[in-house]
């Protein structure tokens, strides 16, 4: 596997990859394409048997948007340049999903399960101080939110933090995403990345001339899908793809073991399981292999790389058999690997639009929490009234009575989470539509470098009308 270093060579060389299909200049390139700044953070906590100093960063990319928004993950593997690629992949994201974001990236070498809960607290509060007062945690100019090793908690903690030190800030709650429902949070909001997969990938299949070309057929249904990473991402992409959309998972990796099974993996029974044992070993849903790694090259319709970067690279691309490729993580394949996979074309969906669904609901709880009232609170009983309306002027005209499961689904209306997965589905849709109409009509080879192009045009727009 390639150095975290790799990863930002990478990221660059896609999007060298890219500008050769703009018009944009040299220096504004270079704008658009270096870190603004990165902020290494080196602070000390009192714990029970010491003093510990601990190492973060948070780098911002772009703020040709404000906020800049992009993830906090907590990993001993971290480093600064895997921050920048992050932050710098954050940039294009919410350019092409069409949300008013900079891009920025934070991340904390820590290994969390070598800390209690209530020491993560505290290490998390005192990151979180010192983020801070850098301005590096505000509503209007820089907001985090979970990504690899932290969640909801982690968040709702940032967010107390904040509110302590600006107790009149009545936006303090927008100052981080991702945050518990009751918290501020929005319901949808863990689930989204995962749907967010789901709904491109429902769109990949709307399209023959996308599917049919590297040999899939028809439809989402049967499907064989293989999943790398059970986490958060990685379990709901495979719930809702084999629940909703009647997927085949036949395979799961984790970093300690592989379950396997051809017929299909109960995904739910499967999470319950490892979330109680840790492992996959004695699992009734399949068999259990402890040499994961392999299992990324195992033959499969769909592969969905969910866990961290550079999975896939020279070592292993060759051998892939997956038909398609859904970057669920971010920069899962390197550079040199993407280009062995289109020679053996094998379509990709890249990470820039297959996990965008991350960024997409935490805009929406950002909205929402600026605006103090959650979605749909106006408008839905004023919509049941006109249904009601409706639907008693319809019976009364024909004689007929509706059945009552779809006038109560009709008077019912949408709750706040069918709103937020409708926003979500359309972001995606819109997204993916987009970009491969950009591939088409500029002869671009594939979706990646064509959704960089409509990445770094729509950032050039935005640099253009402040005068650079």
């Amino acid at each position: 596997m390639l150095a975290n270093k790799d990863f930002l060579n990478s990221t660059n060389k896609l999007f060298d990859k890219a500008i050769q299909y703009t018009d944009i200049s040299p220096g504004l390139a270079k704008r658009i394409k270096v870190c603004n700044s990165t902020y290494t953070i080196n602070f000390g906590v009192k714990l029970k048997d010491g003093i510990h100093t601990f190492t973060g960063w948070r780098s911002v990319h772009s703020e040709h948007f404000e906020p800049a928004k992009g993830g906090i993950r907590y990993d001993i593997a971290s480093s600064q340049k895997e921050v920048e690629a992050l932050a710098a992949l954050m940039t294009y994201k919410c350019a092409i999903i069409e949300v008013p974001f900079g891009g920025s990236k934070g991340a904390l070498k820590i290994n969390p399960k070598n800390w209690t809960e209530a020491e993560i607290e505290k290490i998390t509060r005192r990151f979180a101080q010192e983020l801070i007062k850098r301005d590096l945690i505000n509503p209007a100019q820089n907001v985090p939110a979970p990504d690899v090793g932290t969640g909801a908690k982690e968040m709702s903690w940032i967010a107390d933090e904040y509110r302590r030190i600006f107790p009149t800030d009545i936006n303090a709650l927008a100052c981080v995403t991702g945050k518990p429902p009751q918290k501020g949070g929005l319901v949808g909001r863990s689930e989204a990345t995962g749907r967010g997969v789901q709904y491109i990938i429902r769109e990949f299949f709307r399209h023959k001339d996308d599917y049919q070309p590297v040999g899939l057929k028809d439809g989402l249904a049967g499907k064989n899908i293989a999943i790398q990473g059970f986490g958060n991402v990685g379990f709901h992409a495979a719930k809702f793809l084999q629940e909703e959309d009647d997927c085949k998972i036949i395979c799961i990796m984790e970093h300690n073991g592989a379950l396997l099974n051809p017929k299909g993996i109960n995904v739910q029974a499967a999470k319950n399981f490892y979330m109680q044992k840790g492992t996959f070993d004695g699992c009734s849903e399949g068999v259990f292999k402890e040499d994961s790694a392999s299992f990324l090259c195992m033959k499969c319709d769909i592969l969905i790389p969910a866990a961290l970067e550079n999975v896939i690279d020279m070592s292993n691309a060759p051998d892939i058999q997956a038909k398609l490729i859904v970057e669920a993580a971010n920069g899962p394949i390197s550079f040199e690997a993407d280009e062995i996979l289109l020679k053996k074309n094998i379509a990709i969906i890249p990470d820039i639009m297959a996990n965008a669904g991350g960024v997409a609901v935490s805009y929406f709880e950002w909205v929402r929490n600026l605006r103090h009232i959650r979605f749909g609170r106006l408008e839905k009983r004023r919509n049941a009234y006109q249904f009601e309306t409706l639907i008693a002027a319809i019976e009364t005209m024909t004689g007929k009575q509706m059945p009552e499961k779809f006038k109560d689904q009709l008077i019912e209306g949408s709750s706040e989470i069918d709103l937020v997965r409708s926003g979500l589905d359309d972001m995606i849709r819109e997204a993916y539509q987009k970009v491969r109409l950009a591939k088409i009509e500029n002869s671009i080879p594939d979706l990646r470098t064509a959704a960089y192009k409509i990445a770094i045009d729509r950032i050039a727009i935005s640099y253009d009308s402040i005068g650079l």
